[in-house]
């Protein structure tokens, strides 16, 4: 017969419950550890796919500038550059040639109000644009403002500038008013 006899001053107590929280606990912890360690692997994946992209972007940027430096070099031979100039002196020439004068002066009678006749016409191309320089007689300045009201309010013309207003000296049938002013003509 086997007696059971407790020598120990505290009596035997049970961790069961401590044991179960504490391994719930550190299984827990283990999963966000190999959460955060996944996030991790595909923030690295991810960021290493972009320097990858980043270096190639670079190449490319680098091969194109040196391309263009090599075209730059090319067209900036003697013979190049005298065949652009040439071909930018016909393109003027060109387009100087192909203004028509017949829709200006239509436009221009759209805008033309009574007591106000044109006296002298410049155009002049500038850069894609067509700058015309009006020199006008008007038989009174109700009609000189009305003209350049009319011109400002044009489809056709625009950034109308005032050059210079003068009264005429000659009194034997002369415009009393000359006005000359610029304004940009379009095309369309």
């Amino acid at each position: 017969m086997r007696v059971r006899l407790n020598l120990a001053t505290k009596p035997l107590e049970a961790h069961r419950k401590f044991v179960a929280a504490s391994g719930l606990v550190g299984a827990v912890a283990f999963l966000i550890f190999l959460g955060l360690g996944w996030h991790v692997y595909l923030a690295r994946k991810a960021n290493a796919e972009m320097r990858a992209r980043t270096e190639k972007i670079h190449q490319e940027i680098s091969n194109l500038a040196q391309k263009r430096a090599s075209l730059e070099l090319f067209f900036h031979l003697d013979e190049n550059a005298k065949l652009h100039d040439r071909a930018a002196f016909i393109n003027n020439l060109i387009d100087a040639r192909s203004f028509n004068w017949t829709k200006m002066f239509m436009d221009l009678e759209e805008v033309l109000p009574a007591g106000v006749r044109v006296v002298s016409i410049e155009p002049k191309q500038e850069k894609g644009h067509v700058e015309v320089k009006f020199t006008i007689g008007a038989t009174s300045n109700e009609a000189k403002v009305k003209f350049i009201k009319a011109l400002e309010d044009s489809k056709t013309f625009s950034h109308v500038q005032l050059v210079n207003t003068r009264l005429s000296t000659t009194a034997t049938g002369g415009d009393p008013i000359l006005v000359e002013l610029i304004a940009e003509y379009s095309r369309t």
